[in-house]
């Protein structure tokens, strides 16, 4: 990996990160990953460049250490499916909450999609794609940055006011793509000083981490997102109907969030709201 000394420390523990990520995307639960003088040459830079991108996917839950043997993958995380309220088109964005909600573009370039992109979108790692970083503000005030990647032929000659005054699936289905099916993910993550100058808050902050892949009713990818949100200002509230009579099937156990697993006599099968919502500062 190349690293760019115009771009400051900054640029290098953003590089550090994504290799990890793509690192551990490539590794099974509790295999080794390299030693710290050993990506410390691969990547080109120092321990202590080195060091901070290992400690964001420790807090991050994604590497565990264990003293006098190393760095390891951190065991699989429990999944738990949020299905959409039923009826019509499900939503495929991140639920909005109350308040007034507008995008600044920070970033719109067409790199090539690289090998961990790629895969996601299986494209061909020359192929290009549009990468897009938009910094979400809920009153003016910061509250995520999101990172798109979309396939740049679905998208030809987009220009950053299309994003700040609309709709990227809009845009998407006014060019022939639409969407038709999500499957997305939260977990708990931590800000590097980057993205907290950005969201205004200390680094290390713990924050949502959303990603999400889109797909067009043949099954095409169209479009991989990861996302960043203030874990101080925002959370995730689903209601969930319980009041489908239907008995459980022997052996079901499936696992409603917050309610322990097999104390549901029935199977609660009814319709799930997912929503945004905005806390208030203290």
């Amino acid at each position: 990996m190349a690293t760019d000394s115009s771009g400051g420390a900054g640029l290098k523990r953003d590089q550090v990160r994504g290799y990890l990520r793509e690192l551990v995307e490539s590794l099974t639960p509790g295999d080794p990953v390299p030693s710290e003088r050993t990506l410390c040459v691969q990547l080109g830079v120092s321990r202590p460049t080195l060091r901070a991108g290992v400690d964001e996917l420790v807090a991050a839950g994604l590497l565990v250490r264990e003293h006098g043997r190393g760095t390891f993958v951190a065991p699989a995380k429990i999944v738990q499916e949020l299905t959409p309220s039923g009826g019509g088109d499900p939503s495929f964005s991140v639920p909005r909450a109350a308040g007034s909600w507008t995008s600044r573009v920070l970033e719109l370039s067409a790199p090539p999609a690289g090998a961990a992109i790629g895969r996601k979108l299986r494209l061909s790692p020359a192929a290009p794609i549009l990468h897009i970083v938009l910094l979400r503000l809920v009153d003016g005030e910061p509250m995520a940055i999101e990172h798109l990647h979309v396939p740049a032929d679905l998208l030809p000659d987009l220009v950053p006011a299309e994003l700040e005054h609309g709709d990227l699936y809009q845009l998407l289905a006014a060019r022939g793509a639409h969407v038709h099916e999500a499957v997305q993910a939260i977990e708990p993550t931590v800000v590097n000083e980057r993205e907290a100058r950005l969201l205004t808050i200390p680094a290390l902050s713990p924050a949502l981490r959303f990603e999400r892949l889109t797909s067009d009713a043949a099954g095409r990818p169209i479009e991989y997102t990861h996302s960043l949100y203030r874990g101080d200002r925002y959370r995730i509230v689903s209601r969930i109907s319980l009041a489908d009579p239907t008995p459980a099937a022997p052996g079901d156990s499936r696992h409603h969030p917050g309610i322990p697993p097999n104390d549901l006599t029935t199977r609660g099968t009814g319709p799930t709201v997912t929503t945004g919502d905005i806390q208030p500062l203290l």
